[in-house]
C-alpha cells in the first residue's frame, strides 16, 4: 500500500471531522474560532504540539 492510498482518506477524514462543529453549532464555532485568535503564538504551538502528539498516540494504539 502507498503513502497516498493512506493519505488522501486521512485528509478526508479529517475535513470530514473538522467540518462537523461548523455544521452543526456554527455559532460555539465561531466563538471558540474568536477566543483562539485571542492566544498568543506560544499557546497556539502548545495547542498544536499536544494535537499532534494525541494524533501520533491514537494511531499507536490503533496499530496494536
Amino acid at each position: 500500500m502507498s503513502v497516498w492510498e493512506l493519505l488522501v482518506p486521512a485528509l478526508a477524514l479529517m475535513l470530514v471531522l473538522e467540518g462537523v462543529l461548523p455544521f452543526l453549532a456554527p455559532t460555539a464555532w465561531r466563538d471558540a474560532f474568536s477566543r483562539m485568535l485571542q492566544f498568543s503564538d506560544g499557546q497556539l504551538r502548545f495547542m498544536g504540539l499536544f494535537s499532534m502528539l494525541a494524533g501520533l498516540l491514537l494511531l499507536f494504539i490503533s496499530q496494536q
